[in-house]
């Protein structure tokens, strides 16, 4: 039985590292595209001159690389509590979690796209680029 519980614990410490990875990805994510957006605002900003536009482009952008990085997070939340027995209050924990990070990723799709990620873009309506 012994042997079992090592085989146990590393599964566990090899669960958390990939959890662990998966949130230095998302991390990754939000600051390389916000480091990128930035640098590309500047320069629209600067050589085109419309600065609305480019603040527009901008907020999309941003916004984007967040959705993408909230979704990494979401992950990450997910294999670091379901894999290693959770109890109650982990699942609790994480239920929570995805409804705060869901709701922020439908306010972030309503922001950048202008509609609600279930509604479809019909002949009535123009979609934001």
């Amino acid at each position: 039985m012994v042997g079992s519980s090592i085989g146990y614990e590393s599964f566990d410490l090899s669960i958390k590292w990939v959890a662990v990875g998966i949130e230095s990805i998302a991390i990754g994510i939000i600051v390389a595209g916000a480091l990128a957006t930035i640098i590309i605002f500047v320069v629209r900003a600067v050589k085109e001159g419309a600065f609305d536009e480019s603040y527009r482009r901008f907020r999309s952008d941003f916004g984007k690389a967040i959705l993408l990085g909230l979704e990494f997070l979401i992950a990450s939340d997910i294999v670091g509590t379901v894999a290693i027995g959770p109890t109650f209050t982990d699942l609790g924990v994480l239920a929570l979690l995805v409804v705060i990070r869901t709701f922020l990723s439908f306010t972030l799709e309503l922001e950048i796209s202008g509609r609600w990620p279930w509604e479809k873009t019909g002949a009535g309506r123009e979609s934001k680029p």
